[in-house]
C-alpha cells in the first residue's frame, strides 16, 4: 500500500476511535459527577451482546439506521445536506402502507411495488428541495427542515379516519397491509424473534453506494461537484442537474429506510412508528465518515447503545437511567466533528510537510546539476 493510501486510511479510522473514547471519556465523567459508577453500565450494556434476542434487535434496528445514513452520506459526499431524510422516511413508510393496505398483487409483484412506492415517494418530497435549490438557490438546509414539517402535518391530515385513517383503539393506523406485502425474514423462535427480510436489502444498498461512487462516471462528477462546483463545470458536469438527481437518489434512499420494520414487522403506519429515524442517520453517516463500511459499525453501535441500554432500568443494587446511553450518543456526535477538524489539521500539516521537504529535495538537486554544468 503506498504512503499516501496508508495516511487516509489512518485518517479514517483515528476520527471515529477519538470520537468514541472521547464520548465514554465524557460520560463517565458525567456518571461520576452524579456520584455514580463510571464503568458498570458499560459492563452492564456488554452483557447483554451474547443473549440472541438482543442480537436480533440490533441487527434490525441497525439496518433501518444504515439505510437512512446511506441516504445522508450520499448528500454529504455531493457537499448537499439532507435533513429532511426524516420527514422522506415516514412519509414514505406511511404512502406505502396504504397501498399495501388497499392493493392485492401476487407476492412477487407487490413488495416491488411496495418498495418502488416507498422509493418514488422519499424521492418526490427530497426532489422538492432539490428544485428548490436549483431554481431559486434555496438552501437544501432551510428546504428540508421545513420539508420535515410539513409532512408530519401531513400524514397527521392523511391518517384521519376520513381519509385513509383507520382506528385502532386510541392508535390512528393506516390499515393492516395485504399479506402478500408482508416481507418474510429469518425466524429464529419465539424465544429469539425474526431477522427482517430487507435486512439483506441494507447490503445491496451499501454496495451500490460503494459501486456507485467509486466504479462509474456518475460518482466521479458527483464527487467531484461536491469536491468544487466551478471546477466540475469547467469539465463539462452540470452542477445543476448533479444536485438535483442527487437529492432524488438521496430521497428514494431514505423512502426505503423505514421498510424493513413496515414490511417485516408492523405492517401499518401508525403513531407509534418511530421518528427521528433520520437525524440519527446524521451522527451515523458522520461517524461513518460516509463509507458504508465505517456506516455499518456506526449503525451496530448505535442499535447496541438503543437495545442493550433497557438492561440499566433493572440494575441491582444500583439502577442506572438508560438515558445514559441516549448521552452518550450525543456526545459522539459532538465528538466526531470536533476530532474529524483535529484530525484534518494534522494530516493537513503532514501533508504541508512532506510537500516542503519534497520541494526542497527538488531544488538541492537542480542546485546540483547547475553546478555540474557550471564547472564543465
Amino acid at each position: 500500500m503506498k504512503k499516501f493510501d496508508k495516511e487516509r486510511v489512518l485518517l479514517a479510522v483515528a476520527g471515529p476511535v477519538i470520537a468514541l473514547v472521547a464520548a465514554i471519556v465524557l460520560t463517565s465523567v458525567v456518571l461520576i459527577a452524579s456520584g455514580k459508577n463510571p464503568i458498570e453500565p458499560y459492563t452492564l450494556m456488554l452483557q447483554q451482546v451474547p443473549y440472541s434476542d438482543v442480537q436480533v434487535l440490533i441487527i434490525n434496528q441497525a439496518s433501518l439506521y444504515y439505510i437512512a445514513a446511506i441516504a445522508v452520506a450520499l448528500g454529504f459526499r455531493m457537499n448537499l445536506f439532507n435533513i429532511g431524510v426524516d420527514g422522506q422516511y415516514r412519509l414514505a413508510a406511511m404512502m406505502t402502507a396504504v397501498v399495501g393496505a388497499h392493493l392485492a398483487l401476487p407476492s412477487f409483484l407487490q413488495i416491488p411495488v411496495l418498495l418502488l412506492v416507498g422509493m418514488l415517494t422519499g424521492a418526490f418530497w427530497a426532489g422538492i428541495a432539490g428544485v428548490l435549490k436549483v431554481t431559486r438557490g434555496v438552501s437544501e438546509v432551510v428546504a428540508t427542515i421545513m420539508l420535515n414539517s410539513i409532512a408530519t402535518s401531513l400524514i397527521g391530515y392523511l391518517t384521519l379516519n376520513s381519509v385513509w385513517g383507520v382506528q385502532v383503539g386510541n392508535n390512528s393506523t393506516t390499515g393492516i397491509m395485504k399479506k402478500s406485502g408482508w416481507m418474510p425474514g429469518i425466524d429464529l423462535g419465539s424465544d429469539v424473534g425474526e431477522i427482517y427480510g430487507l435486512v439483506f436489502l441494507a447490503i445491496v444498498i451499501g454496495i451500490a453506494y460503494w459501486a456507485v461512487l467509486n466504479r462509474t462516471r456518475f460518482g466521479f462528477d458527483l464527487r467531484a461537484t461536491g469536491a468544487s462546483e466551478s471546477a466540475a463545470a469547467a469539465s463539462g458536469v452540470s452542477a445543476k442537474r448533479m444536485v438535483l438527481i442527487s437529492m432524488l437518489i438521496s430521497g428514494a434512499i431514505a423512502g426505503l429506510s423505514g421498510l424493513p420494520l413496515l414490511l417485516g414487522d408492523s405492517h401499518t403506519y401508525s403513531l407509534s412508528f418511530p421518528a427521528g429515524l433520520g437525524f440519527t442517520a446524521i451522527g451515523i453517516a458522520l461517524l461513518g465518515r460516509n463509507h458504508p463500511g465505517g456506516i455499518a459499525l456506526a449503525a451496530l453501535l448505535w442499535a447496541f447503545l438503543d437495545k442493550a441500554s433497557p438492561a440499566l432500568d433493572y440494575a441491582t443494587p444500583v439502577a442506572y437511567e438508560k438515558e445514559i446511553a441516549t448521552i452518550m450518543q450525543g456526545l459522539i456526535v459532538f465528538a466526531v466533528v470536533i476530532s474529524y477538524e483535529a484530525v484534518r489539521q494534522w494530516g493537513l500539516r503532514r501533508q504541508q510537510k512532506q510537500v516542503g521537504l519534497e520541494l526542497a529535495v527538488a531544488a538541492a538537486q537542480n542546485n546540483s546539476e547547475k553546478k555540474e554544468v557550471a564547472a564543465r
